[in-house]
């Protein structure tokens, strides 16, 4: 264990970077947590853990959790609350954060997965990913967008993004060409009238269906490729749905 009493401290800038640039996540392979119930979640998932910092009353109030963690951790630095509030992406700071090094989904899609094609705020990204671990989807795939290790997106998911099989494409028209040779029914989303119904479709064989970008919807590119273009009925006078309420919608309707 070791201590870091100064804010300009080496360790303590490039993590907070880990927490506000996903080009440094990228490079590095690499994302931060923050609270007791996220760093804790850790201790039960495949995610390797890497650096815990922690302060003198968190250690206190929890003392097998973060000694576990301690355990586990290559490093382990004791802080101080200043040092704390200069690290956290939040109002509050609990007094711990963990970075963990990032890991590959199994790229192995079984059954009913979701994607998210570009959609761009992390609440959404998180809250999706909440909801498909609740609703039992067995894969997330991310295309373009936030990024899943956004200290937001990861806070919203409730941890869900430490135990859901998540998937990043670089190319979600290529996929889905390959999930449907694969015998995938391919769906995308849309907030049109003219477009199936998602109450007729029949979701019992193995699914994808896609998520559109908050303003913009499901690419046309990728609209092309799928086998068809689905809605969800809507009687009110909004005219769309959030991209995670439309989403969970979506996933329920798989999976019912």
């Amino acid at each position: 264990m070791e201590k870091i009493t100064s804010k300009n401290n080496t360790i303590i800038k490039d993590t907070k970077k880990l927490f506000t640039s996903s080009k440094a996540r990228a490079e590095e392979k690499r994302f931060v947590l923050e609270g007791a119930r996220l760093c804790f979640d850790v201790l039960n998932s495949v995610y390797e853990p890497e650096n815990v910092f922690y302060t003198e009353n968190i250690i206190k109030k929890y003392p097998s959790e973060t000694n576990a963690l301690i355990t586990r951790c290559g490093g382990s630095y004791m802080i101080t609350e200043e040092i704390a509030e200069k690290l956290s992406d939040t109002k509050s700071p609990q007094g711990i954060f963990l970075t963990v090094k990032m890991k590959n989904g199994e790229n192995k899609i079984k059954n009913k997965a979701i994607a998210l094609d570009n959609v761009q705020d992390p609440s959404n990204v998180g809250a999706i990913i909440r909801s498909a671990e609740a609703l039992g989807i067995d894969s997330v795939i991310v295309y373009s967008g936030c990024d899943v290790y956004n200290p937001k997106a990861i806070r919203a998911s409730m941890g869900s993004v430490l135990r859901m099989n998540t998937i990043k494409t670089d190319n979600l028209t290529q996929l889905i060409k390959e999930l449907s040779s694969d015998g995938f029914a391919t769906y995308a989303t849309v907030p049109d009238s003219r477009a199936t119904k998602i109450t007729d479709i029949d979701f019992s064989g193995k699914t994808l269906c896609v998520i559109g970008n908050e303003a913009n919807g499901v690419e046309d590119g990728i609209k092309a490729v799928c086998d068809s273009l689905i809605t969800i009925p809507m009687l009110g006078r909004a005219e769309s749905l959030n991209a995670s309420v439309a989403a969970s919608i979506t996933m329920w309707e798989m999976l019912r």
